[in-house]
């Protein structure tokens, strides 16, 4: 048994020992392949394994993966640690809130230099902020402050940008490492990488940045802003395309796209990929090669039928025709054809990773745009197909909101940027987003009024309230005399046998002092006395004595009866938002004067409701004084007239709806000849 056992054993020993020998070199790599397959499952793909794949381009081409002259993670850190050295600023720690305490939010800009020269841009951007309201010439009360030198394009290839920025600002006094300082930059960087070097350190002020990075975008310090071009008008701007006609929202066109294709370097890899999405039908994606001095150097296989595609198509046809536009990165992240897919109602379809989107702290853009990822391109058609068309409607309704309301002009666009910088002052008393992305948005709902949205006129249909049942009557006298007129008393004595009627002002506006009480009517309402100047625009104050919603605004000579003015109320009370009232004028174009005109004839049209005898919302006393530019309001102190046409405008422009007129038995009295 024993013998037998030793045989066993020596034959399996001999067995391995040539199997060993022989067959080794088979083992050894049977197990090699065994742990690589393991490692593939675990890292695959592996390309730069050339035991296991052959190679046709060197490991260090393959691991860049994409273009060479890209710059690398670590590089692109590196340039914006070199711009933002406070990266961590807020306005905790970067901004004195001490300067804003005594007169409140005031900006000032630096005096321009003879020989500094500005581009017609920042040169727009410096008036807006002059004609604002928060302007102030004396740096002392200035609460923020902002360069006269041009920053906006910092590509030092360009003929606006400007040099040694840094050894100026330095040598400011109110410097102060860029504490309280507002910086406004459109361009950053260069050929080839682009980054976001601005070419000087900006220390602690607040960047207004287009094309911003979320990596270097510091939330709740800086401010991401839109790319518009040097054209954007400085005031008014034009309307969105989208009218009452254009329903059904489904156009000829799903999705389209005609711009610049990069051939190399940065923002080439999305445009380059767009022609996969083309079907010459519903969705046309078309591209160019032909822009830049060398173009037919670097063109590829695709450049000449593409260059011929590209001129079959009209850019401004395809805007007007199509529900969706892409709008894909350029060279930096931003481009002005965000701004225009907005005015055209043609719903951005945004292919920018990384790009913080203007005024996202405010605006929420996922009511307005679409928002893509570069590397899923091809998901994009069948994503849009399936948004269901009433809510593509309410998407084109709300990109005609926020151009309107934030972007149409570059008045807009700062002011937009300071009253968001304003809000982060009094976190308290802010805009919500509610406001922000509700018409008639943000810049026309004052916090100082409120920043309840059931205190506007505008938000009552929204939710579900209604103003208060009472109102006060507003009269304004002129009477040159020292006591108040009869006309004036009988007024006041049929306004105050009115139910609805809770108080009654008496705007004094004459050069004597008002009578005493006993020279006045016994009232069943409480009668108030004020002294006003001569300045015809006080009449729309917001005096502290108004407490009601509506307001009665009368003349001294309007002649009303009781009814009349209870049958006014309730209709305006249906309409808290519009005016509502009785002495009615249009205005009409005399091609003659050339200029506009307006009449008193009795017409089937009207336009204007005169506010010697109208009710509205005591609110628009607020945008009247607050709102509207010092230059309108001293036109009608000059003037001495068309104060209620300069109302009739701003209510139409806040609510975009005209006023509403309600009969009259008795006619209205004019003592003064029409302008």
């Amino acid at each position: 048994m024993q013998t037998r056992k030793k045989y066993i054993f020596l034959t399996f020993l001999a067995s391995w020992l040539l199997l060993f020998f022989f067959g080794g070199d088979q083992l050894r790599r049977f197990a090699f392949f065994s742990r690589r397959k393991v490692e593939a499952r675990r890292n695959w793909p592996h390309w730069t394994d050339r035991s296991l794949l052959k190679s046709f381009a060197d490991p260090e081409e393959l691991l860049s993966d994409g273009d060479p002259s890209l710059p690398s993670p670590r590089e692109r850190q590196a340039a914006r640690l070199s711009v933002y050295k406070n990266s961590r600023c807020r306005m905790e720690t970067c901004f004195d809130f001490s300067r804003c305490e005594k007169h409140g939010f005031k900006v000032f800009t630096y005096p321009r230099e003879r020989d500094q020269p500005l581009s017609e841009s920042y040169s727009k951007i410096l008036t807006s902020i002059e004609r604002s309201r928060y302007y102030t010439p004396n740096p002392e009360e200035a609460c923020l402050f902002i360069l006269s030198i041009d920053t906006l394009d910092r590509d030092h290839l360009s003929g606006q940008y400007v040099r040694n920025v840094d050894e100026k600002i330095r040598s400011f006094p109110l410097w102060n490492g860029g504490r309280n300082h507002l910086i406004f930059n459109l361009y950053s960087g260069t050929w080839p990488n682009y980054t976001e070097d601005l070419g000087f350190d900006i220390g602690q002020a607040i960047l207004a940045k287009a094309s911003f990075y979320t990596e270097s975008f510091r939330p709740g310090f800086d401010i991401s802003i839109p790319l518009f071009s040097k054209d954007h008008p400085q005031r008014g701007g034009e309307k969105g395309w989208l009218y009452q006609d254009s329903i059904p929202p489904k156009k000829k066109y799903l999705l389209v796209f005609k711009g610049k294709r990069y051939l190399t370097g940065i923002g080439s890899g999305t445009r380059n990929a767009l022609h996969h999405i083309h079907n010459g039908k519903d969705i046309i994606s078309l591209t160019t090669c032909k822009h830049g001095k060398d173009w037919e150097k670097h063109k590829d296989t695709r450049c000449d039928k593409d260059n011929v595609d590209y001129e079959k198509f009209d850019y401004q046809e395809l805007l007007h025709n199509s529900t969706f536009c892409i709008v894909p990165r350029g060279r930096r992240l931003g481009s002005f054809r965000f701004l225009e897919a907005l005015q055209a109602a043609c719903i951005p379809v945004l292919l920018s990773n990384g790009w913080e989107l203007p005024f996202a702290e405010a605006i929420d853009w996922g009511k307005a745009a679409v928002v893509g990822n570069e590397r899923l391109l091809l998901q994009i058609p069948s994503a849009v197909r399936c948004i269901h068309p009433e809510r593509v409607l309410a998407f084109q309704q709300q990109t005609q909101f926020l151009w309107d309301a934030y972007f149409s002009s570059v008045d807009k666009i700062v002011h937009t940027t300071l009253e968001i910088i304003k809000d982060r002052l009094l976190p308290h008393r802010s805009r919500s987003r509610f406001l922000w992305n509700t018409l008639p948005g943000g810049l026309l709902a004052l916090p100082d009024f409120s920043t309840h949205p059931g205190d506007f006129p505008f938000y009552y249909l929204q939710h579900g309230s209604s103003p208060s049942e009472k109102f006060t009557a507003f009269i304004r006298a002129v009477s040159p005399g020292g006591a108040p007129s009869q006309p004036l008393l009988r007024l006041i004595q049929a306004v105050s046998r009115s139910q609805y009627c809770a108080q009654i002002v008496v705007l004094w506006s004459c050069e004597k002092p008002p009578p005493p009480s006993e020279k006045w009517p016994q009232s069943t309402v409480p009668v108030t006395i004020i002294q006003g100047r001569e300045k015809l625009s006080d009449r729309f104050f917001p005096y502290a004595a108004i407490q009601t919603d509506a307001v009665l605004s009368l003349d001294e000579h309007t002649s009303l009866s009781t009814s009349e003015v209870d049958f006014a109320f309730v209709v305006w009370r249906s309409f808290p938002e519009r005016i509502v009232g009785f002495p009615t004028r249009s205005h009409f174009w005399d091609p003659e004067q050339r200029r506009w005109g307006y009449t008193s004839k009795w017409t089937n049209e009207l336009s204007i409701v005169l506010t010697a005898a109208a009710f509205y919302h005591r609110y628009y006393h607020n945008l009247f004084t607050e709102y509207l530019p010092a230059g309108l309001r001293e036109l009608v102190d000059g003037l001495a007239a068309c104060e209620d046409i300069l109302m009739n405008v701003l209510v139409a422009a806040v609510t975009k709806l005209p006023p509403i007129k309600v009969t009259q038995r008795k006619q209205h009295k004019e003592t003064v000849s029409q302008q």
